[in-house]
């Protein structure tokens, strides 16, 4: 192998290492224990302005074979008719107006929604995700088996080429909690993923759930981290064919606000080695794009060549990668430098905001970057 090749597969192969072993939500056991269905179950949703996302989630939870549940919608202080819509749907709505001193809002909404609660599982799920008819089943069976804190990345469904831009936000995200690297359970996650998490009620309480984390932004990192340290143990998994989401269908605004809002204090509060491989996995997709940049008109110099096959490389990479967390597509990984581009200039403003202002505006609120912790 040149030289060449051999330099800018260095960085290409970490991937391998971080997201090496992506662990689906197990299925229903055909023999599940038998007091699955015993198990009262409280789902309970935080919603600010959600009326427009809201409706497939209320539709996919009358659908569940599993019905020995309740269903709570913490209305956090919405002005779209989200509470309204709760209520018609059949779900204990729970309405909040001001933010309470030294809280964020969906960290309080899951705190009071918990308190409301009558179910020895409790499971938070986003407004914007839709379960599949087994889907609470299989998360509640998933708790059986394996106990603590279970999350689920929900399966990210798109409909618009804009929300593919969302790629290298995916892969990072994904990486940067240490479920899936090569050495599998041997690492401890350092987070979970607040789209879809459930604990015990007996563990909520005896820890402090949201309650530990009710300033923090990047509150479903915090909380695995928090219950860890008060000794429930973290599992995660990726959520195709139980779980799904479209996260930011309103434009390109949409989705660069909220990945703005999620990662400059994402990436100070990354574990710093599994940071370094995620940085050189970047770099490496950039030198990729910077051996190529002179062909044609410079020929194929050795340095081409190497870069035109690691970009090859990185392309089935990400294709490998991306069709087990949501339906990006095959021409989403050929073109990647357009999504590493927007990338890039999202994380940048986000860390320089996260930096300087400290401060970024979410759902018509100013939400302060700092942990008050």
């Amino acid at each position: 192998m040149p030289i060449e090749l051999l330099w800018l597969l260095l960085p290409w192969s970490l991937a391998f290492v971080f997201l090496g072993r992506l662990r689906a939500c197990p299925p229903t056991p055909e023999q599940a224990p038998e007091r699955l269905d015993e198990i009262r179950v409280s789902v309970i949703v935080p919603a600010r302005n959600e009326v427009a996302r809201l409706p497939p989630l209320l539709a996919s939870l009358r659908e569940q074979d599993y019905v020995n549940h309740e269903l709570i919608v913490v209305d956090d202080n919405s002005t779209d008719g989200t509470g309204e819509l709760a209520r018609a749907a059949g779900a204990t709505t729970l309405t909040l107006t001001e933010l309470a001193d030294g809280w964020l809002g969906k960290p309080r909404a899951c705190w009071v929604g918990a308190q409301q609660a009558s179910g020895e599982l409790l499971v938070f799920l986003d407004a914007d995700t839709e379960l599949a008819p087994s889907g609470l089943r299989r998360l509640v069976a998933t708790h059986a088996r394996y106990g603590g804190l279970v999350s689920v990345q929900p399966y990210h469904r798109m409909r618009q080429a804009y929300e593919r831009l969302s790629v290298f936000f995916s892969i990072i995200m994904m990486g940067s909690i240490r479920s899936f690297t090569l050495a599998g359970e041997h690492v401890k996650p350092n987070g979970s993923f607040g789209p879809c998490m459930l604990c015990s009620r007996a563990d909520y309480v005896r820890t402090g759930g949201h309650h530990l984390v009710r300033a923090e932004i990047v509150d479903d990192v915090a909380l695995a981290r928090e219950m860890n340290r008060h000794g429930v143990p973290s599992h995660n998994f990726i959520g195709e064919g139980v779980i799904s989401f479209r996260m930011y269908p309103h434009g390109v605004r949409d989705l660069a606000e909220g990945w703005t809002k999620n990662f400059g204090r994402g990436a100070i509060a990354t574990d710093p080695v599994l940071l370094l491989m995620l940085t050189a996995w970047i770099s490496g997709s950039i030198a990729v794009l910077d051996a190529i940049r002179g062909w044609p008109a410079d020929g194929l110099s050795n340095w081409v060549v190497a870069g035109l096959a690691a970009y090859c490389a990185y392309v089935v990479q990400l294709w490998w990668l991306l069709r087990r967390l949501g339906n990006f597509g095959w021409l989403t990984a050929l073109t990647y430098p357009v999504s590493l581009a927007f990338f890039v200039a999202v994380f940048l403003r986000s860390l320089s905001l996260t930096l300087t202002r400290q401060s970024v505006r979410w759902k018509g609120r100013v939400i302060p970057l700092r942990s008050s912790r």
